[in-house]
């Protein structure tokens, strides 16, 4: 077995024993190839565990498929939840395959993913296919076959509207790309959809099913969005979270809610087809659904004061964020207020400066969501008008607009973390908390600890562990790398308590 068949933190007698005992766990972390049926398989396939001389192991499907091998049509490994190393790791493995889900190599080309990296592209098709067996283009492209399937399987969208909505440049690429990966044309995959049952939409409308890693803390994820919902943009309840969003080809409003079947769906409207599958890769984001639970909570939980809290709340998430600048802005505007005051101050910046949508969206549930977050150049130019508060800090979050809205300052899932730390310290008026939270926020980052929030402080002093900045940062390092769920942990330790500094 090559190098890129394998991922280093498992060995391959480990990876066996997983497909031994189907451990759906592991699904989406890795694929096992079997040489002898030419398929490869999620870890869970209930199909006979082939010998371990037939088998191959290979960090994602993309591998898999350079190599020769075509989908399961039984277990369908691209229906599984997406590899939670991605945020795990920062280095430029990771960092590419985050801006792959997010549509980059579609929109910019290999370039342009190489560039952002700052690679040139020759090379960082060599790193990738080093470490995952395959480069970027192929990345993309199977990026794109799972959402085709997920479309043919889940809708009843006609196959050209699939191929485009795929980012597929063409239906015969479409044709070609879904037959080689699947075994089977488009059209015949649909037809041996079992059990699944697209939902009724309305004309222009999308409604999917997002996979996850259960246990899943719905009610705190619900419960989160909706404390901090800003009129007119978002809206949240206890089992849903609406809200708009500026993509690529135009506006859009998704809608995910928690189902009486424990799923998470989401809805969602588009000026553009070609935008769903970057709408799709932030709202797992967003809801953080590609999280390894299991592994977070058996880390967590070793810890005597810390098990009371993960066997209260199992699968807790770290909420992310659907656009990497707004984040900031909303970041800095609730530094050092509470929650509900930082909604308000949103509230008027969003009313004031966003860009109403051509059709409000209306429902029973949600309002009426009929703004779009303002432009950072809206913001830049017109911010001190609207907002409230020390001119220093409106200098400042007008100053961050600024070099959003010019360049100056890059924000983005694809960030390495300390480089993206040290460009936000050096902007006037950004301190650790405010840096660090959006790290947390935007990259994914598991392992980020708010020593200096309020609230975490204060949830650490409720479950007897040290309380004071330096203390709770030594005695936290035993639960690295998932120091972000532990601060969602003190959070909602406060969660009867108005907490501040969380924005």
């Amino acid at each position: 077995m090559s190098p890129a068949a394998t991922r280093p933190s498992m060995t391959f007698d480990e990876r066996y024993r997983v497909i031994e005992s189907r451990d759906v766990r592991f699904d989406g972390q890795f694929v096992t190839a079997v040489r002898t049926t030419g398929i490869y398989c999620r870890p869970s396939c209930p199909a006979r565990t082939p010998k371990p001389g037939n088998v191959s192991f290979y960090a994602t499907s993309a591998a898999a498929h350079e190599a020769g091998y075509r989908a399961c049509k039984r277990c369908l490994p691209e229906a599984a939840p997406g590899s939670p190393h991605w945020n795990l790791r920062g280095d430029v493995t990771a960092r590419a395959m985050r801006l792959i889900a997010d549509g980059v190599v579609e929109r910019e080309g290999v370039p342009g993913l190489a560039a952002r990296l700052g690679y040139s592209a020759r090379h960082l098709t060599r790193l990738l296919t080093a470490e995952l067996g395959a480069g970027p283009l192929a990345l993309s492209r199977a990026h794109r076959a799972h959402t085709a399937r997920m479309l043919l399987v889940g809708t009843d969208l006609p196959a050209a509207d699939v191929a485009f909505s795929a980012g597929f440049s063409s239906i015969r690429q479409f044709n070609d790309t879904v037959s080689e990966v699947f075994g089977m044309p488009p059209m015949q995959l649909r037809a041996r959809r079992r059990g699944i049952h697209p939902a009724v939409t309305s004309p222009g409308t999308i409604d999917l099913a997002l996979p996850y890693r259960a246990p899943l803390d719905t009610a705190g994820l619900f419960g989160w969005m909706s404390a901090r919902a800003v009129s007119g943009l978002e809206a949240g309840g206890a089992t849903s979270f609406a809200r708009t969003l500026r993509l690529p080809g135009g506006p859009a409003t998704m809608r995910l809610t928690h189902d009486p079947a424990d799923r998470i769906r989401l809805r969602a409207r588009l000026a553009s087809l070609s935008d769903l599958p970057i709408l799709v890769a932030r709202a797992r984001r967003l809801f953080d659904l590609d999280a390894d639970p299991l592994a977070v909570d058996g880390a967590l939980a070793r810890e005597p004061e810390i098990a009371p809290l993960v066997a209260a709340v199992p699968g807790i998430r770290v909420p992310g964020a659907a656009d990497p600048h707004e984040m900031l802005i909303r970041a800095m505007i609730g530094q050092q207020i509470s929650v509900a005051a930082a909604r308000t101050h949103l509230t008027q910046l969003v009313d004031a400066l966003g860009e109403r949508l051509p059709a409000p969206i209306v429902s029973d549930d949600d309002g009426e969501l009929d703004r779009l977050f303002p432009t950072m150049a809206a913001i830049a130019e017109r911010g001190s008008e609207v907002l409230r508060g020390p001119a220093a800090r409106i200098r400042a979050i007008t100053g961050a607009a600024a070099a959003l809205a010019t360049g100056e300052l890059r924000l983005g899932t694809g960030d390495e973390w300390s480089e993206q730390r040290a460009a936000l310290l050096a902007m006037p008026g950004i301190g650790p908390w405010t840096a660090d939270y959006v790290r947390m926020r935007v990259t994914g980052d598991p392992d980020v600890l708010l020593p200096g929030d309020v609230a975490v402080r204060s949830g650490a002093l409720r479950v007897g562990i040290p309380s004071d900045a330096a203390g709770l940062t030594a005695w936290s390092r035993r639960l690295a790398p998932w120091r972000s769920y532990l601060t969602a942990h003190l959070w909602r330790a406060l969660a009867s308590t108005p907490s501040k500094e969380i924005s």
